[in-house]
This record gives structure tokens, C-alpha cells and sequence, in this order.
């Protein structure tokens, strides 16, 4: 994988640090606006980013690039993901994937096309605890309930309220608590039990803005409850209950470090099977070798999971009479 890095914000500068640590990913330009021209620089010099553009078209023009990494405001991520597969090159893409479900339809169609891969960069969908927790869901009997929270006071609140209004706390930029956060708790229980047949999201309004707010997914015979609040601080933590006994994770669903089994004759475990130095190690060394190896049945596993998630976001999105983009 010769990586092309679009954005240089917070998930840009919390992952590169771990990037060079991967096989086969190799940093091969980052690109931003021409205003930040000094920080893309400064990140390549810190990072060993050979090429910086400000110009996108420029970067896909590369032969040095195969691979985009679209890491830029929700609004733009079909924007860039259209433009780096119309190019030829394959793309990663930060979550939410997309803000509608039709832009998700063209992309995953010019992949097909082109034989390239398209993936949705959700940490936890390729953790060790994660797949441990499918599988041993069964040990807890009939499930009754799911809670995920995802709760931390955001740093950019206090300028927000203020009226500095940054992309994560912005509609027109497809901002709030539930796709900012609330969409790892939609992605993990998702992945764990299944699309619900009920999705309702009542949210906390501030400035035209979900601050913070609580989707309720419904199923036969389960409830899940997902919390994501930007206004007001934690404990985030993940709960699954069964008539048999509870899973339960402390910390928010996008890392899932460990998962404590208590089951009701007694028995109790405690799992912690990643060990890689960073959260989204574990999905860039699933990203190369797909990538490596053109494994599109993959890809498409993958994608399905995400236009499945895409759906109950938007259900939630509708419920709450929200606007995004």
C-alpha cells in the first residue's frame, strides 16, 4: 500500500505516528488546502512524507500513490473517494463512510468496475476482542440488552458554544454526536447482533447541532441503547446482557482494549487479545494485505457491513427530523 494521506486534523496526527510500524504500508504524500500548507509540511518532514500537495488531482496524477486515505470533514468524503477511484487508485475512508446512502451506491459501483478496493476505516470491526466477542455471545443466552456509550466533553466545545463552530460540530458538514461517535456504538452492535427493525434517535439540540443524544434500536426480543455525547464527559462503556450473564467493555466502542465475561453459574474471564500499540493498527495491516492480495470478496464483505450501518444511521438521522450536508 503507497499511501496517499488526504487531511492533516486529529485522527491524521494520532495515526501516523504508528504508520511506518505496519508492513507494507508505505506514506507516500499527504495533501491538504493550500492554507495548511505549513503543517502538511511539517507533518512530512516529521513523518517522512516524500511528496505535499494542495492540489488533489495532482496526488491521484502519481504513480507513487495506489491507495487514498480520505481523512478530511464528513461532508467531502464521497467528494474525494469519487475522484481517487475515478483515478485508479483504491480507497480507505474515515467514518461515516458517506452521508447518503445513493453516494455509497456510486462508489461501491466504480469499485466493481475498476477491481479496486473501497473500505470504511471502523477500528473495531477488525479487533481480536471483537471477533471474541461474536463469538462467545452465545455463552451469555437469550440476549435482552445492549448499551454502548461513547460519551467524552469534545475540546472543541467550549469554542462551539462560543460560535466558533469547527466541522465536527457543523450539520452542513455532516457534524454531531451521532456520527461523530454514535456511529462506532452503531458499528459494534450492529456487528454483534444484527440490523434492528425499529431505530429512534432523540437528540440534544444546540445550535441546530445533536450535541449529544440516545438512538433506541429495536429487535424481537432485545433493546440496545446507543448513547454519544460531545457535550458532557464519560464513563463510556459497552454492556451486553443476557438471560445467561453480561460482556462488559470500559471505554468507548471505537477501542475495545479488553472484555470481562460474568456469567451467572459463576464463571468469569477476562480478554484482552490486541496487542498492537494503537487502535487502528489492526485495520491498516487488514487494509494491505487486501489491498496486496485484491481480495474483493472481502471488500465486499466489508462494504456490506457498512451500507448496513449507513441505514440504521440515517433511520436515526430521519427519526430525529436531522439535516446533514
Amino acid at each position: 500500500m503507497r499511501l496517499a494521506v488526504v487531511g492533516a486534523g486529529k485522527i491524521v496526527a494520532e495515526f501516523l505516528p504508528h504508520a511506518q510500524r505496519i508492513p507494507g504500508l508505505t506514506l507516500a504524500a499527504i495533501v491538504g488546502t493550500e492554507r495548511s500548507r505549513a503543517k502538511l509540511q511539517q507533518t512530512a518532514a516529521t513523518h517522512g512524507i516524500p511528496s505535499v500537495f494542495t492540489d488533489l488531482d495532482a496526488c491521484l496524477a502519481d504513480p507513487a500513490v495506489d491507495t487514498v486515505w480520505v481523512a478530511v470533514p464528513n461532508v467531502l468524503h464521497a467528494h474525494v473517494a469519487r475522484r481517487a477511484l475515478l483515478a485508479g487508485k483504491n480507497v480507505v475512508c474515515e467514518k461515516p463512510f458517506v452521508l447518503r446512502a445513493e453516494d455509497l451506491a456510486e462508489l461501491r459501483t466504480l469499485a466493481e468496475e475498476r477491481g479496486l478496493i473501497l473500505v470504511e476505516a471502523i477500528s473495531t470491526q477488525y479487533l481480536a476482542n471483537v471477533e471474541w466477542m461474536r463469538q462467545n455471545l452465545s455463552r451469555l443466552g437469550d440476549l435482552r440488552l445492549v448499551q454502548s456509550e461513547y460519551s467524552q466533553y469534545s475540546s472543541r466545545y467550549d469554542a462551539f458554544r462560543a460560535g466558533d463552530v469547527a466541522p465536527a460540530f457543523d450539520p452542513s458538514a455532516g457534524g454531531g454526536a451521532l456520527m461523530d461517535l454514535g456511529i462506532y456504538a452503531l458499528h459494534l452492535v450492529f456487528g454483534l447482533v444484527g440490523a434492528p427493525d425499529s431505530v429512534v434517535y432523540t437528540p440534544r439540540m444546540e445550535r441546530g447541532v445533536d450535541t449529544s443524544g440516545v438512538a433506541v434500536l429495536g429487535y424481537p426480543d432485545l433493546t440496545a441503547v446507543c448513547v454519544a455525547a460531545k457535550d458532557s464527559p464519560g464513563p463510556s462503556r459497552t454492556k451486553i446482557q443476557g438471560t445467561e450473564g453480561v460482556m462488559i467493555v470500559d471505554g468507548p466502542p471505537n477501542e475495545i482494549a479488553a472484555v470481562e465475561l460474568l456469567l451467572r453459574d459463576g464463571t468469569s474471564e477476562r480478554i484482552a487479545l490486541d496487542d498492537d500499540p494503537h487502535r487502528m493498527t489492526a485495520e491498516f495491516r487488514a487494509f494491505v494485505r487486501m489491498i496486496a492480495e485484491r481480495d474483493l470478496a472481502e471488500r465486499d464483505r466489508r462494504l456490506d457491513h457498512s451500507a448496513a450501518v449507513l441505514d440504521v444511521a440515517l433511520r436515526a438521522v430521519a427519526s430525529a427530523g436531522l439535516r446533514l450536508g
